[in-house]
């Protein structure tokens, strides 16, 4: 016997020491040897990375003792150092770097040393790439984190082997997803941000080139909500195909958004055989006062793999919402009187009052799309829950800090001498310039200045064997755009540089082409350039294609401008112009083109012109020119410019000037020696700018004196005609001239040189003050000669003056304009017109080919952008100045027609319509919509009320009865009403009558079951007109009492239990009654419970290894069907249950395989669709099993004592376990008769202690410790006393904390 006690102690010992997690034992000789489960050899796991290419990258491991030898694999094979990988290993810390990191290093790593094995990822993305894609989940934009910052701690597994489900190093699904397009999708949904009101379109486009029939497109919220079935007055959903490019566009439009909406969506498009889907995101911003914190907003974590955030060592935290940041106090957060918002419901609290099959519906009702990260957080919340012996004061679950700015994160201790340690991540925090570790009494504070966003993460307080956790989230400000982009207008093939200036340096930007991200893969055509602030988008040579509105976007907004493409057109700036020069004299040709790479011809009289050592061509930049040295009759001819590859053709005369020189005796009169003198001069012309030359021969003996003169006319402005002759002429001079001014200078702009035979009158720069009549008059002794020259200077016209806007619409408006009060001398030959926003500095021009009309409709304008108009006047010497900019304006155009204009109910008096928004509301939002109706046949329209609605709805009151009325919906906003919608058919005002009908569900027409304290809610809809009156009766008899009520609105009743007892139980019938009809329906309602125990079970017969049990049925079935019958035997020594019959229908059965020389009891539940009930039907008196057939006698032994004195067979064994595992202490005993076993810790008895339990089964004494801490540590004694004597047997028990 002593022999088979001794076994069984080994094998119990034995197996308990096999199933103890968590627990060491040292080895001593003699003792036991069993098997523990492995510690860790790593005190430090390298982590997930993800890094730029072309970048190194270093993995750290630390072993918990140096000497340890360490293996670095990559996908199973051994790294061995090299120019790709280094290797390197000081004391406990190894390290492995790969160096030049490219796409072919991405993958799994892992670490190996003793038993343990880390497994780690190396993610590798484009350098250009590594910055976050921004949602949105606006207003709330994270900045771009460092390229090596940790996304997920290591996997670590136990003997080296991979479990499937120990494996948490993968990076989670979305976490760095390529954003290129595959698949079916031409443009993936991208995330979002509205503010609580406002609107948001998602759109999706799809390829459908190689497709037959179009695809079948779905939207979804969170995992399994269907949109379509949601399609009302918030939610529209929209699908169209371009032919042009084959691809069909599928739109997601969310108006009025509410914090409800805010989420993940999923877009499914799928084909006959193909399928692709994509998750995107909604951040809805609430508008809250100023002093509000947005919690939600500022607690939501994106999933960007380059976002710039931290994420936890958790994948399934990440895209989560952080609600542990919900529970903290409110009542710090003072809320503006001013700013009345709605109070937001406490989630914990509805979490920990609803059952488990709740969280999905709550989750999907608050926005929460990560179940399994909300169930964990709930779990470790309650957790926390446990009352504290070392901390007076926790941490708060959650702070918050604006980067840059200063945190203290602060403890109270129950023992104010105690010392505790601070880690983030996990890992220990060293004293530091930023860390400033502060104690002061029992308060311990944690400071970190200037906080970035490495300083977001998980904090922990450890002191001893407890800890308390918070988690720190450093909030980057969004950022702002401080220069926006400008709008440019360039030609084919030319450089276009868009430049944007941000309120951060270096931050992450993106640029958009029509709403399509221009990506990395886009560099053959798009450069992109960071200068500090400054983003430069790049476009080497534009081409046609390249045309459309360009946006860069931040995480604090966007940048929108226009690039307009047109094709190349030559401009001419200034022409040639006719000349008049004398014999002998220089002609000199010149124009100014647009382009200063243009080339041309010159030619003269249609043939082209050889240059020689007279005639010279020159082309310097944009100006071409042609000079004639010494000009002869010959030259005398038309001359044209003609540029190469344009159809253009610039042409003008050349005139020569003849004198003529008359041999006369001395003493000759003075003479002016001009083709045309007289009283018809040639008039000369002269731009404007241009030196005018008169060269004037004479002659006379003795030399002639000459006067130069001025006429001074009555008008500043010269009319176009013929110049008032000699100053001699009657009534001519009357009328014009009133003086002449001498011009006497020979030095200045304008001067006069006279020599022996000519005179020559030279005006530098020619401006309208010199145009005129210039009198020469010649005099010497002899006589006189007069000669009346007339100047004209043209010139380019006046401004015109500031254009008038009209008709301003959507994306156009129509631009009017004046002449210039001046026309330069030359008639208007066209206008230019210019636009530009107003806050920009770039004007763009809206036409190369002259304008003739006065007016102009722009096209292609931004709604909502508001924008500046001026004009140019350009005659034939060139294009005036601009023209003052015209009064702001903001192109907006009204609102579509509002959809699904119905008739909702009629009436004698009222008619009520419902109508859903416009499909288009555009920049100017909707103020209302106005409802009119009018006689048919009539063509005058009533308002229906005085000013807008906002409502989508509307009951019209007093109209005539009988009358047939049309009605109409306008929606209305800042630019005035849209179209209207109207209804198909005239309405006659007349109620109708209809017959009372109960639609009774399929559900209830069944019999409906409710457990006990469940709720009642049963929803009947009806028709029927006027409103029927509805009736309750339960079993013919009214409804009574307060427990049941009874809510009826004008399309539905229902019956409402708040908490249901047996007494509802019975048959309700509902009654509509409108006059003389009535509808009625009939429901039964069936409360059950849990029922009662069996009565009377009894024992029939036993004989062999049988026992025959019968028993009668429960007293109360719980008002419903005894499903069947539960039977369970327990021996009476151990008094342990266990179930021989499960789900038995009979009231009587037989139990077998019973045991001989046992004394057995049994008991019996009962179980309906409830459950089982509550108690058991136990038999009184055991059953004793004897052996058959056979009756021993024992023989007559001498009584011979077997009384011993306790003894220790296996004694207590010292031990080092780990705090929060169970842990158990072991060992064997004899003695008779059986000792009684006491255990004691330092001394102290533990048998009122309830952490500890204590076991004692077939001479095996076991002590088990519940989560043992620190505190539990020391000498454990197991005393055992009976008669004769006692003993005693003690181990030391060492409780580590983990690292």
């Amino acid at each position: 016997m002593a022999a088979t006690l001794d076994f069984l102690a080994v094998y119990y010992m034995s197996a308990l020491r096999v199933h103890n997690k968590g627990e060491t034992e040292k080895d001593k000789p003699g003792s036991l040897k069993y098997l523990a489960s492995n510690i860790s050899a790593f005190s430090k796991k390298p982590r997930s990375v993800e890094v730029a290419a072309g970048s190194p990258v270093v993995f750290e491991a630390e072993t918990e003792r140096p000497g340890v030898k360490v293996r670095w694999l990559r996908g199973g094979s051994d790294i061995s150092a090299g120019d790709k990988y280094g290797l390197a290993a000081e004391g406990t810390r190894h390290t492995l770097t790969v160096r030049d990191v490219g796409p072919a290093d991405q993958g799994s790593y892992a670490v190996i040393a003793g038993s343990s094995k880390v497994k780690f990822d190396l993610k590798v993305i484009e350098a250009e790439k590594a910055e976050p894609v921004p949602s949105p989940a606006p207003a709330l934009a994270e900045a771009p984190g460092a390229p090596g910052k940790a996304l997920a701690s290591a996997t670590e597994e136990k003997g080296g082997s991979l479990s499937p489900e120990g494996s948490s190093s993968a990076v989670p699904d979305g976490l760095g997803a390529p954003d290129d397009p595959i698949g079916l999708f031409v443009m993936r949904p991208q995330d979002g941000e509205v503010t609580t009101g406002g609107s948001i379109t998602f759109s999706a486009r799809v390829a459908g080139a190689s497709l037959l029939k179009p695809p079948t497109v779905k939207w979804f919220k969170g995992k399994w909500v269907d949109l379509s079935s949601k399609v009302g007055q918030h939610l529209q959903l929209h699908s169209s195909y371009d032919r042009t490019s084959k691809v069909y566009l599928f739109e997601l439009h969310i108006t009025d958004a509410q914090a409800t909406f805010a989420g993940g969506y999923r877009c499914e498009v799928s084909t006959k055989d193909k399928f692709d889907s994509c998750n995107f995101t909604l951040t809805v911003h609430e508008a809250v006062g100023p002093g509000d914190l947005d919690l939600r907003t500022a607690f939501r974590r994106t999933s960007l793999a380059g976002s710039g955030r931290r994420i936890s060592d958790s994948h399934e935290d990440a895209g989560t919402l952080d609600f542990s940041s919900l529970l903290k106090k409110r009542d710090s957060f003072r809320r503006d009187s001013r700013l009345e918002a709605p109070a937001e419901e406490d989630v914990w609290e509805i979490l920990r009052q609803a059952p488990p099959s709740e969280y999905e519906r709550i989750a999907f009702q608050h926005g929460v799309t990560d179940l399994r990260g909300m169930l964990r957080r709930l779990k470790g919340m309650k957790r926390d829950e446990k009352k504290s012996t070392a901390f007076q004061k926790k941490l708060e679950p959650a702070y918050q800090v604006s980067k840059g700015h200063k945190i203290r994160l602060t403890v109270e201790l129950a023992d104010p001498d105690a010392e505790v340690k601070w880690l983030k991540n996990g890992q220990e925090i060293q004293m530091s310039g930023r860390y400033i570790f502060e104690s002061i009494g029992a308060k311990r504070t944690l400071t970190i200045s200037q906080c970035s966003l490495a300083d977001d993460a998980a904090y922990q307080c450890v002191m001893g064997g407890e800890k308390c956790s918070t988690e720190l989230f450093v909030k980057e400000p969004p950022v702002l755009i401080t220069r926006p982009l400008e709008d440019q207008l360039v030609m084919v093939g030319q450089r276009v540089e868009f430049e944007c200036e941000v309120s951060e340096e270096g931050a992450q930007v993106k640029w958009l082409k029509d709403g399509v991200e221009l990506t990395r893969e886009e560099t053959f055509k798009y450069r992109f350039k960071k200068d500090g602030q400054r983003h430069h988008l790049i476009i080497n040579e534009a081409t046609l294609e390249d045309a459309g509105h360009y946006a860069l976007r931040t995480s604090g907004g966007q940048a929108l401008a226009e690039l307009i493409v047109q094709e190349k057109k030559l401009e001419v700036y200034q022409s040639i112009a006719d000349l008049t020069v004398g014999a002998k004299d220089q002609a000199v040709f010149k124009c100014e083109v647009s382009d200063e790479n243009v080339r041309g011809v010159w030619l003269k009289n249609g043939k082209e012109l050889v240059p020689d050592s007279r005639i010279k061509v020159s082309h310097i930049g944009r100006v071409h020119k042609l000079t004639i040295d010494d000009v002869t009759p010959a030259d005398e001819a038309d001359y044209s410019f003609v540029p190469e590859g344009f159809a253009c053709n610039l042409s003008a005369k050349l005139h020569l000037m003849e004198v003529k020189i008359d041999f006369v005796p001395r003493q000759e009169p003075p003479k002016i020696h001009l083709d045309c003198p007289g009283r018809k001069p040639d008039t000369i012309v002269v731009v404007a700018g241009n030196k005018l030359r008169l060269d004037v021969p004479i002659s006379g003996d003795p030399a002639p004196t000459v006067i130069w003169q001025k006429t001074i006319t009555q008008k500043n402005k010269v009319p176009a005609g013929p110049a008032p002759d000699a100053p001699g002429d009657a009534g001519a001079s009357d009328e014009w001239v009133f003086d002449r001014k001498l011009l006497c200078e020979t030095e200045g702009r304008v001067r006069v040189e006279t020599t022996k035979d000519r005179s020559i009158f030279t005006v530098e720069g020619a401006e309208k003050e010199d145009e005129g009549v210039y009198v020469v008059t010649v005099k010497n002794p002899v006589g006189e000669d007069q000669v009346n020259l007339t100047v004209k200077v043209i010139d380019v016209p006046d401004a015109p003056a500031a254009p008038k806007i009209s008709n301003v619409g959507e994306d156009s408006c129509t631009v009017q304009w004046e002449p210039p009060a001046y026309d330069g001398g030359q008639p208007v030959l066209g206008y230019i017109l210019e636009r530009k926003k107003k806050k920009s500095y770039r004007w763009m021009r809206l036409n190369f080919d002259l304008l003739r009309e006065l007016s102009l409709e722009a096209l292609r304008m931004i709604e909502g952008v508001v924008y500046e108009m001026r004009v140019y006047a350009v005659n034939a010497i060139g294009m005036s100045r601009p023209s003052p900019a015209s009064q702001p304006f903001m192109p907006i155009g009204p609102p579509s027609e509002p959809t699904h204009l119905a008739v909702e109910d009629v009436s004698d008096t009222t008619v009520s319509l419902k109508w859903r928004p416009p499909e288009r509301v555009g920049a100017g939002g909707l103020d209302g919509y106005s409802v009119e109706y009018c006689q048919e046949g009539c063509s005058e329209w009533v308002a229906a009320l005085p000013g807008l609605t906002e409502r989508t709805s509307m009951l019209v009151k007093d109209l005539p009865t009988g009358a047939r009325l049309l009605f109409r919906v306008r929606a209305h906003n800042m630019a005035g009403p849209g179209a209207p919608v109207a209804t198909k058919e005239p309405v006659t005002v007349q109620e109708i009558l209809q017959r009372p009908r109960l639609q009774l569900p399929r559900h209830l027409r069944q019999t409906i079951q409710r457990k006990v304290g469940e709720p009642v809610n049963l929803l009947i809809p009806f028709q029927g007109k006027p409103r029927p009156q509805v009736t309750w009766t339960k079993e013919g008899q009214p409804l009574a009492g307060d427990e049941v009520s009874i809510r009826n609105s004008p399309t539905d009743t229902i019956l409402f239990i708040r908490a249901a007892r047996r007494a509802h139980s019975g048959t309700y019938q509902v009654v509509l009654r409108i006059e003389n009809m009535e509808d009625k329906a009939t429901l039964v309602l069936q409360i059950v419970d849990k029922p009662s125990p069996p009565q009377d079970i009894r024992v029939i017969e036993a004989w062999g290894f049988n026992v025959a049990l019968e028993w009668k049925p429960p007293q109360d079935d719980g008002n419903t069907e005894i499903w069947g019958y539960t039977v369970q035997k327990a021996d009476r020594k151990t008094m342990e249950w266990f179930t021989v019959l499960e789900h038995y229908r009979r009231t009587h059965c037989v139990v077998s395989e019973l045991i001989i020389g046992n004394g057995y009891y049994f008991r019996v539940f009962s179980h309906n669709m409830v459950g089982p009930s509550d108690k058991a039907t136990t038999t009184k008196e055991p059953v004793f099993i004897p052996k058959p057939g056979i009756t021993y006698e024992p023989p007559n032994y001498k009584a011979l004592d077997f009384s011993e004195a306790p003894s220790f067979t296996h004694p207590l064994v010292s031990r080092s376990v780990i705090a929060g595992y169970n842990a158990t202490l072991c060992c064997a005993v004899r003695g008779s008769p059986k000792p009684k076993i006491s255990w004691f810790k330092n001394g102290l008895d533990l048998g009122e202690d309830a952490r500890f339990r204590m076991f004692s089964k077939q001479g095996v004494l076991t002590l088990e410790i519940r989560k043992p801490c620190p505190f539990d540590g020391g000498i454990y004694v197991c005393r055992a006393t009976n008669l004769q004597g006692e003993a005693q047997c003690e181990c030391r028990l060492e409780v580590r904390v983990p690292q």
